[in-house]
Parts: C-alpha cells; sequence; structure tokens
C-alpha cells in the first residue's frame, strides 16, 4: 500500500495515523493553487494523492467534533477522508475559494451519512428537519441533561423546526437500543425484556389470561399499598407520570419542583428500584 492510501485509511493504530498525518507539512496557498491547477487538468493521481494528504489533518479537526456519537474515531475519520477525495475530484481552482472550504461540505457529508447509518440499529433520521436537529441538538443544548420546556421552544426557533419535533429527538436520542434476543443466563437485576420473549401471542389463552387477571390484581394492590412507603415527591412523581388520568411529563414535573427534568427521572428511577424490591416479597 502506498503512503498516501495508507493514511487515507486510519486503521488499528490510530495515534500513530495522527502522528503521521501532523508530521506532514501544510500546503501554502500559492502551492495548493499549483497544484490544483495541475490536477484540474491533467487528472493526475500521484498529485491528487499530494492534496488529499496535506489536507488530512483539517477531516482530524472535523471527526473530533463527532466523537461524542460513540463511534470509533478512526471510523469516523475514515469517512471524512473520502468525503476529502470527493472534494479533491470534483474541485475547481478557478472558482477563487480555497480547497478546505470547498471540501468542508463533502467531508461532513460523509461523517453525517455514516454516522446516522450505524448510531441506532433503527435509523433516527429520516427527515430534513429530524437530521438538522440530530446534529445540532447537542450543541444547543446547555447541559447533558433533559431540556426545559422554554430550551426546547428556543432550539425549535433557531433551527426552524416545530416544537414538538424537538422534543421527538430528544427522547430518541435518550433511549437506548434493546437487544432482540438477549442471554438466558442473564442474572442481572435490571434486565429488561427482549422482542424475542413477546413475539408469541398468548392473547386466546384462557389459562394465562386468568394468570394475568389474577397477578395483575394482587400486583395492583401491593403497588398502591407500597406506594405509600415512598417519601411524598417520589409518591407524587409516580402517580402523576404513571397513575393520573392527565399524566405530567419529566419537564412539567421539573419545573413544579423547580429541578431538572434529569433529576425527576432520577427519582422517579429510584422510587422504581425501591417498589420493584417490594413487589418481589409479595
Amino acid at each position: 500500500m502506498s503512503y498516501a492510501l495508507a493514511l487515507a485509511n486510519p486503521g488499528s493504530d490510530l495515534d500513530r495515523y495522527l502522528a503521521q498525518v501532523y508530521a506532514t507539512p501544510i500546503l501554502s496557498r500559492e502551492e495548493e493553487l499549483e497544484l490544483t491547477k495541475e490536477f484540474y487538468a491533467t487528472e493526475d493521481i500521484e498529485v491528487a494523492h499530494e492534496l488529499v494528504i496535506s489536507h488530512l489533518r483539517f477531516v482530524i479537526h472535523i471527526a473530533k467534533s463527532y466523537a461524542g456519537y460513540g463511534l470509533p474515531l478512526a471510523d469516523i475519520i475514515q469517512e471524512g477522508n473520502l468525503g476529502l477525495i470527493k472534494a479533491v475530484k470534483r474541485f475547481n481552482p478557478e472558482k477563487g475559494v480555497r480547497l478546505v472550504s470547498f471540501a468542508v461540505h463533502w467531508i461532513k457529508a460523509e461523517i453525517h451519512e455514516f454516522i446516522l447509518k450505524n448510531w441506532r440499529i433503527v435509523k433516527i433520521a429520516t427527515t430534513k428537519a429530524q437530521r438538522k436537529l440530530f446534529f445540532n441538538l447537542r450543541s444547543k443544548k446547555k447541559g447533558s441533561g433533559w431540556l426545559t420546556d422554554k430550551e426546547a421552544k428556543q432550539i425549535a426557533t433557531d433551527l426552524d423546526v416545530s416544537f414538538k419535533e424537538v422534543m421527538h429527538m430528544e427522547n430518541r436520542m435518550h433511549s437506548a437500543d434493546t437487544p432482540f434476543d438477549l442471554p438466558s443466563d442473564e442474572e442481572d437485576d435490571e434486565k429488561a425484556f427482549s422482542p424475542s420473549q413477546y413475539l408469541e401471542d398468548n392473547s386466546f389463552n384462557p389459562e394465562l389470561n386468568a394468570e394475568q387477571d389474577n397477578w395483575e390484581a394482587v400486583n395492583h394492590h401491593a403497588l398502591l399499598k407500597n406506594i405509600s412507603n415512598l417519601d411524598k415527591r417520589s409518591q407524587d412523581i409516580i402517580r402523576a407520570r404513571w397513575l393520573e388520568d392527565n399524566k405530567l411529563t419529566l419537564n412539567e414535573l421539573a419545573e413544579k419542583y423547580s429541578i431538572s427534568a434529569e433529576r425527576i427521572r432520577q427519582i422517579e428511577s429510584k422510587a422504581f428500584k425501591q417498589l420493584k424490591t417490594a413487589l418481589v416479597n409479595v
């Protein structure tokens, strides 16, 4: 593999790749103009390699801004490099702009496509408004917790999307993917049911229906009894979120108690753990 192609693919040794890239000198404006004009006229592959190599550091800079999506930085860089290669191929030096200014669009386009395909098993952003939200919501948020209604409305105004779309994307970005089939020997108390456990339709089985009705009656009675053992705020949150006819959202409860929506979620989670422990002993 040539030096140019090796640099265009970060591979597994990311630190060595970064060192090689940053050791490569940046072209001056005059050198860049000469090379871009030569490639535009001749399409010489060696000239293209030189242009790509001298701009790889800019791809790294852009790729690092997408590190918060939980995907390998080396993979993000590689996708950005593909965008850079496409930009070099399409660049017209007669337009009077620097190559890096033209390449930013292509680099980000490839990275965006990669993230949208791989960040979640189920596609999270399919419309133009959702894509805009997906890549701007993190930078617009003031913290890592849930958005307040005021913040969500401001983001909706800034990005020219609806408040509903902002909250919908907020919920999707805080959700987690569930494996289709969890290991049968899993002993974690926090284990959730996987799709494979409820694909079978037992809705017309009289025996199971009778057992289910009895189980629900016993647990409903136990739930109401044990809720009273929680502190007053936890009781109010559980009832408002799950038992009342007009259920309140995390943001509405956050405003009521003058705390963050994330703190409300934590209190709710702790309360559920206490109730779960009590119900197990029923």
